[in-house]
Protein backbone atom coordinates (compact mmCIF):
# COMPACT_ATOMS: atom_id res chain seq x y z
CA UNK A 1 0.00 0.00 0.00
CA UNK A 2 1.67 3.65 -0.90
CA UNK A 3 2.41 5.80 1.94
CA UNK A 4 1.62 9.16 -0.89
CA UNK A 5 0.14 9.83 -3.87
CA UNK A 6 1.28 11.41 -6.69
CA UNK A 7 1.70 14.00 -7.51
CA UNK A 8 -0.98 14.83 -4.45
CA UNK A 9 -3.23 13.02 -2.54
CA UNK A 10 -7.16 14.36 -3.24
CA UNK A 11 -7.79 17.10 -0.87
CA UNK A 12 -11.27 16.45 -0.13
CA UNK A 13 -12.74 13.07 -0.11
CA UNK A 14 -16.70 12.41 0.67
CA UNK A 15 -17.85 8.79 1.77
CA UNK A 16 -21.30 7.24 1.51
CA UNK A 17 -20.93 4.79 4.19
CA UNK A 18 -23.25 1.87 2.51
CA UNK A 19 -24.26 -1.22 2.99
CA UNK A 20 -23.92 -1.88 7.04
CA UNK A 21 -27.32 -3.84 6.70
CA UNK A 22 -26.65 -5.62 4.00
CA UNK A 23 -23.00 -6.74 5.41
CA UNK A 24 -24.65 -8.05 8.66
CA UNK A 25 -27.64 -9.76 6.32
CA UNK A 26 -25.19 -11.73 4.56
CA UNK A 27 -23.57 -13.04 7.70
CA UNK A 28 -27.30 -14.22 9.34
CA UNK A 29 -26.72 -11.45 12.22
CA UNK A 30 -28.88 -8.17 12.85
CA UNK A 31 -28.44 -5.29 11.16
CA UNK A 32 -26.96 -3.81 14.73
CA UNK A 33 -23.71 -5.92 14.03
CA UNK A 34 -23.39 -4.69 10.56
CA UNK A 35 -23.50 -0.59 12.46
CA UNK A 36 -21.27 -1.87 14.92
CA UNK A 37 -18.39 -3.06 12.54
CA UNK A 38 -19.29 0.28 10.51
CA UNK A 39 -18.11 2.49 13.59
CA UNK A 40 -14.85 0.31 13.17
CA UNK A 41 -15.05 1.15 9.66
CA UNK A 42 -14.67 4.52 10.16
CA UNK A 43 -12.14 4.97 12.15
CA UNK A 44 -10.27 2.93 10.07
CA UNK A 45 -11.08 5.39 7.22
CA UNK A 46 -9.94 8.45 9.79
CA UNK A 47 -6.93 6.86 10.41
CA UNK A 48 -5.84 6.03 6.53
CA UNK A 49 -7.22 9.60 5.74
CA UNK A 50 -4.56 11.30 7.76
CA UNK A 51 -2.22 9.24 6.65
CA UNK A 52 -2.79 9.82 3.01
CA UNK A 53 -2.37 13.42 3.79
CA UNK A 54 -6.27 14.35 2.97
CA UNK A 55 -6.64 17.39 4.56
CA UNK A 56 -10.70 17.23 4.62
CA UNK A 57 -12.83 13.59 5.20
CA UNK A 58 -16.37 14.32 4.85
CA UNK A 59 -18.93 11.28 6.04
CA UNK A 60 -22.73 10.59 5.15
CA UNK A 61 -23.51 9.19 8.56
CA UNK A 62 -26.90 10.40 8.95
CA UNK A 63 -29.08 11.68 6.55
CA UNK A 64 -32.24 13.22 7.03
CA UNK A 65 -34.62 10.80 5.85
CA UNK A 66 -32.89 7.74 7.78
CA UNK A 67 -35.77 8.62 10.07
CA UNK A 68 -38.08 6.61 8.10
CA UNK A 69 -36.15 3.64 9.47
CA UNK A 70 -37.58 1.15 12.29
CA UNK A 71 -37.58 3.02 15.44
CA UNK A 72 -35.58 0.81 17.20
CA UNK A 73 -32.69 0.78 14.49
CA UNK A 74 -33.06 4.98 14.86
CA UNK A 75 -32.42 4.35 18.60
CA UNK A 76 -29.49 2.13 18.28
CA UNK A 77 -27.72 4.82 15.70
CA UNK A 78 -28.00 7.17 18.02
CA UNK A 79 -26.66 5.38 20.77
CA UNK A 80 -23.66 4.55 18.38
CA UNK A 81 -23.35 8.49 17.93
CA UNK A 82 -23.28 8.93 21.82
CA UNK A 83 -20.50 6.23 21.82
CA UNK A 84 -18.35 6.97 19.68
CA UNK A 85 -18.73 10.70 20.62
CA UNK A 86 -17.65 10.04 24.37
CA UNK A 87 -15.19 7.73 23.45
CA UNK A 88 -13.54 8.69 20.20
CA UNK A 89 -13.64 12.46 20.04
CA UNK A 90 -10.97 12.39 23.15
CA UNK A 91 -8.86 10.63 20.65
CA UNK A 92 -8.82 12.40 17.74
CA UNK A 93 -8.42 15.74 19.78
CA UNK A 94 -5.40 14.28 20.94
CA UNK A 95 -4.50 13.57 16.82
CA UNK A 96 -5.24 16.75 16.06
CA UNK A 97 -8.52 16.29 14.30
CA UNK A 98 -11.19 18.92 13.81
CA UNK A 99 -14.83 18.30 14.37
CA UNK A 100 -17.63 20.07 11.82
CA UNK A 101 -20.68 18.82 11.86
CA UNK A 102 -23.47 19.68 9.18
CA UNK A 103 -27.57 18.98 9.10
CA UNK A 104 -30.06 20.57 11.07
CA UNK A 105 -30.04 20.39 14.71
CA UNK A 106 -33.61 21.62 15.65
CA UNK A 107 -35.81 18.67 16.69
CA UNK A 108 -33.00 16.72 17.56
CA UNK A 109 -32.77 15.01 20.64
CA UNK A 110 -30.63 18.00 23.39
CA UNK A 111 -28.83 15.58 24.40
CA UNK A 112 -27.22 14.79 21.21
CA UNK A 113 -27.21 18.03 19.98
CA UNK A 114 -25.68 19.26 23.11
CA UNK A 115 -22.95 16.42 22.11
CA UNK A 116 -22.70 17.34 18.76
CA UNK A 117 -22.03 21.17 20.08
CA UNK A 118 -19.01 19.88 22.35
CA UNK A 119 -17.01 17.99 19.69
CA UNK A 120 -16.76 20.80 17.88
CA UNK A 121 -16.06 23.50 20.35
CA UNK A 122 -13.71 20.80 21.65
CA UNK A 123 -11.80 20.47 18.49
CA UNK A 124 -12.24 23.95 17.05
CA UNK A 125 -8.49 24.81 17.22
CA UNK A 126 -7.19 21.61 15.75
CA UNK A 127 -5.02 22.34 12.20
CA UNK A 128 -4.85 18.31 11.43
CA UNK A 129 -7.24 16.59 9.48
CA UNK A 130 -10.92 18.11 9.07
CA UNK A 131 -13.71 15.62 9.94
CA UNK A 132 -17.05 16.80 8.64
CA UNK A 133 -19.80 14.89 10.00
CA UNK A 134 -23.03 15.06 7.86
CA UNK A 135 -25.70 14.40 10.67
CA UNK A 136 -29.43 14.92 9.86
CA UNK A 137 -28.21 15.99 6.62
CA UNK A 138 -30.21 16.09 3.43
CA UNK A 139 -29.07 18.35 0.45
CA UNK A 140 -32.04 19.11 -0.86
CA UNK A 141 -33.41 21.16 2.59
CA UNK A 142 -30.38 22.41 2.72
CA UNK A 143 -30.27 24.13 -0.82
CA UNK A 144 -34.17 25.26 0.17
CA UNK A 145 -33.04 27.30 3.23
CA UNK A 146 -30.14 28.65 1.61
CA UNK A 147 -32.48 30.02 -1.30
CA UNK A 148 -34.99 30.94 1.60
CA UNK A 149 -32.04 33.35 2.88
CA UNK A 150 -31.26 34.82 -0.18
CA UNK A 151 -35.02 35.57 -0.83
CA UNK A 152 -34.97 36.85 2.67
CA UNK A 153 -32.58 39.07 1.93
CA UNK A 154 -33.53 40.45 -1.28
CA UNK A 155 -37.29 41.30 0.44
CA UNK A 156 -35.09 43.13 3.11
CA UNK A 157 -33.39 45.28 0.62
CA UNK A 158 -29.79 44.30 1.45
CA UNK A 159 -29.56 41.93 -2.23
CA UNK A 160 -30.10 43.12 -5.11
CA UNK A 161 -30.90 39.23 -7.29
CA UNK A 162 -28.76 40.27 -9.75
CA UNK A 163 -26.14 40.05 -7.23
CA UNK A 164 -26.38 36.55 -6.84
CA UNK A 165 -23.98 34.36 -7.76
CA UNK A 166 -22.77 30.77 -7.39
CA UNK A 167 -20.60 31.74 -5.08
CA UNK A 168 -22.90 34.17 -3.03
CA UNK A 169 -25.38 31.03 -3.54
CA UNK A 170 -22.51 28.69 -2.00
CA UNK A 171 -21.92 31.19 0.90
CA UNK A 172 -25.12 30.13 2.18
CA UNK A 173 -24.55 26.64 2.55
CA UNK A 174 -23.47 24.76 5.48
CA UNK A 175 -20.39 23.89 4.06
CA UNK A 176 -19.37 27.18 3.46
CA UNK A 177 -15.44 27.95 4.20
CA UNK A 178 -14.58 23.64 3.14
CA UNK A 179 -13.43 23.09 -0.34
CA UNK A 180 -15.81 21.57 -2.67
CA UNK A 181 -14.70 17.49 -2.58
CA UNK A 182 -12.30 16.17 -5.02
CA UNK A 183 -13.26 12.82 -4.68
CA UNK A 184 -16.50 10.77 -3.70
CA UNK A 185 -16.48 7.11 -2.54
CA UNK A 186 -19.62 4.93 -1.53
CA UNK A 187 -19.50 1.64 -0.59
CA UNK A 188 -21.66 -1.44 -1.50
CA UNK A 189 -21.88 -1.27 -4.51
CA UNK A 190 -24.87 1.32 -5.46
CA UNK A 191 -24.38 4.49 -7.78
CA UNK A 192 -26.43 7.31 -6.65
CA UNK A 193 -25.72 9.75 -4.11
CA UNK A 194 -28.62 9.87 -2.00
CA UNK A 195 -29.21 13.86 -1.58
CA UNK A 196 -26.09 14.20 -0.18
CA UNK A 197 -24.14 17.62 -1.41
CA UNK A 198 -25.55 17.70 -4.42
CA UNK A 199 -24.36 21.25 -4.78
CA UNK A 200 -20.88 20.26 -3.87
CA UNK A 201 -20.07 17.55 -5.97
CA UNK A 202 -20.97 19.22 -8.93
CA UNK A 203 -17.15 18.44 -10.43
CA UNK A 204 -16.30 15.71 -7.83
CA UNK A 205 -14.45 12.49 -9.18
CA UNK A 206 -17.50 9.33 -7.94
CA UNK A 207 -15.54 6.07 -7.36
CA UNK A 208 -18.20 3.50 -6.15
CA UNK A 209 -16.99 0.46 -4.47
CA UNK A 210 -18.44 -3.28 -4.44
CA UNK A 211 -17.28 -3.70 -0.76
CA UNK A 212 -19.81 -3.20 2.21
CA UNK A 213 -18.97 0.03 4.57
CA UNK A 214 -18.11 -2.56 8.07
CA UNK A 215 -15.17 -4.23 5.46
CA UNK A 216 -13.80 -0.60 4.03
CA UNK A 217 -9.91 -0.42 5.03
CA UNK A 218 -6.88 1.53 3.72
CA UNK A 219 -6.64 -0.45 0.93
CA UNK A 220 -9.60 0.14 -0.21
CA UNK A 221 -9.54 4.13 0.20
CA UNK A 222 -5.89 3.24 -1.82
CA UNK A 223 -7.59 1.82 -4.51
CA UNK A 224 -10.16 4.58 -4.49
CA UNK A 225 -7.70 7.29 -4.37
CA UNK A 226 -5.26 5.44 -7.38
CA UNK A 227 -8.40 4.87 -9.40
CA UNK A 228 -8.84 9.38 -9.00
CA UNK A 229 -5.32 9.76 -9.91
CA UNK A 230 -6.36 8.09 -13.24
CA UNK A 231 -9.10 10.31 -14.40
CA UNK A 232 -8.57 13.78 -16.84
CA UNK A 233 -10.05 16.33 -14.17
CA UNK A 234 -11.28 19.02 -16.79
CA UNK A 235 -13.81 20.78 -14.94
CA UNK A 236 -15.79 21.39 -18.05
CA UNK A 237 -13.15 22.52 -20.29
CA UNK A 238 -10.79 21.24 -22.36
CA UNK A 239 -6.68 20.96 -22.28
CA UNK A 240 -4.30 22.86 -24.66
CA UNK A 241 -3.61 19.00 -26.16
CA UNK A 242 -7.30 17.78 -26.22
CA UNK A 243 -8.92 17.54 -29.53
Amino acid sequence: MPDAFPPSPPRHVAVIMDGNGRWAAARGLPRSAGHKKGVEALRRAVRAARDFGVQYLTIYSFSSENWARPATEVSFLMELLRRFIRQDVADLHREGVKIRVIGRRDGLDPAIAQLLDDAERLTADNDGLNLVVAFNYGSRQELSCAARKLAEAVRAGSLEPAAITPEVLAGCLETTGIPDPDLLIRTGGEQRISNFLLWQLAYTEFVFVPEYWPDFDAAIFARAIADYHGRDRRFGGLKAHSA
